[in-house]
């Protein structure tokens, strides 16, 4: 099989080479474009889950688009790394043995994460169904990029506001309201070490400080009925969806 430069050469020998050389260039650019877009990664999106179900029994199971994204499920109190996903439109449904099951339609974007926090809620008994928990999914998407150190406390708590209180260097503690599925934001001073927190007068588990970011601290209820606090670091800001 005769090679491009074989066709060059045949061609130089008719005084035609220097006529075709730049729209052979041309073509090899085009098809070395080409086999770039082909071999280039897809884009990547992610989505974590923070798992604050308290009710029922045994792991939480997380299905996206139907497909069961880790078999053994996720403890209650644990944070999932990013869940890779293609962008778009998912469905994510998390259900726990002895709750209803919850679904919610997830858009993500490339090089975007977005946090799921899934808690059970109470529904009284009617006619057709008697008291039983129901599994909600707070959804948290990024807003912009954070330069320094900062805190995004969010609360799933069944209570309608706690009082977090997050304690600087010099041992004042800064006092930051948080209303029950909307986000308390506050400045960390510390470069490194541990911030210590409070929740409603008691001390929480202090938050881990290290590079620059947004450091998410979850409220939650534990299920005798305590608040408890779980800790994660991002790298934007958040806001409730």
């Amino acid at each position: 099989m005769k090679t491009i430069f074989d066709i060059l050469q045949f061609f130089s020998t008719l005084g035609l080479c220097r006529l075709l050389l730049p729209m052979t260039l041309a073509l090899s650019s085009q098809l070395l474009l080409g086999q770039d877009k082909k071999d280039a990664p897809p884009p990547v999106c992610f989505i974590r889950i923070a798992n604050t179900i308290a009710p029922g029994t045994g792991n939480v199971k997380v299905m996206v688009d139907s497909k069961d994204v880790y078999p053994p499920g996720y403890k209650f109190g644990a944070v999932t790394g990013g869940i890779g996903l293609p962008p778009g439109i998912h469905t994510v449904t998390i259900s726990r043995e002895g709750v209803k099951e919850g679904t919610s339609k997830v858009t993500v974007e490339k090089d975007q994460t977005v946090s799921l926090i899934p808690f059970a809620e109470l529904v009284p008994a009617t006619d057709q169904e008697p008291v039983h928990y129901v599994i909600h999914i707070l959804r948290l998407k990024q807003k912009e990029i954070q330069e320094g150190r900062s805190a995004s406390f969010i609360s799933v708590s069944g209570l309608p506001e706690v009082l977090a209180e997050l304690r600087d260097p010099a041992g004042k503690w800064e006092k930051i309201p948080v209303k029950r599925l909307k986000i308390g934001e506050a400045t960390i001073h510390y470069p490194e070490g541990y911030a210590p927190v409070r929740v409603n007068g008691k001390g929480m588990n202090p938050i881990p400080i290290a590079d620059a970011g947004n450091y998410v601290v979850v409220l939650y209820d534990d299920p005798e009925g305590n608040i408890c606090t779980l800790n994660f670091r991002d790298f934007k800001y958040l806001s409730a969806d």
